[in-house]
């Protein structure tokens, strides 16, 4: 499994086990197995008027398009704009995640 995190052209950022496509020797895109959205968010918090923000995130995944049966999406290369590595925390998430979806 090659898990890795997307951004997309429309912002999205997306993590799945990305597979690329190829056609005439070139990458002309990429087949996501079970994508989920990332989101996140800085919960408010109230502190002291010089006590630097805490830093923590709030993360939630969710299924790419819900919508669909389908577990394999493939998107075309000009909609991605980079593809990561995720944090280690996040790719466990993701991880538990469609080891839930998979009962």
């Amino acid at each position: 499994m090659s898990i890795k995190l997307a951004l997309l052209k429309s912002g999205e950022s997306v993590i799945s086990d990305a597979k690329e496509l190829i056609a005439d020797d070139k990458v002309c895109g990429y087949l996501f197995d079970k994508p989920h959205r990332v989101e996140y968010s800085q919960p408010l918090v109230l502190t002291e008027e010089n006590e630097p923000p805490s830093g923590e995130l709030q993360v939630t995944l969710s299924p790419w398009i819900v919508l669909t049966s389908d577990t394999n999406i493939p998107v075309p290369r000009d909609w991605i704009i980079t593809i990561v590595e995720p944090l280690t925390i996040i790719k466990e998430m993701y991880e538990e995640r469609i080891g839930m979806d998979n009962d």
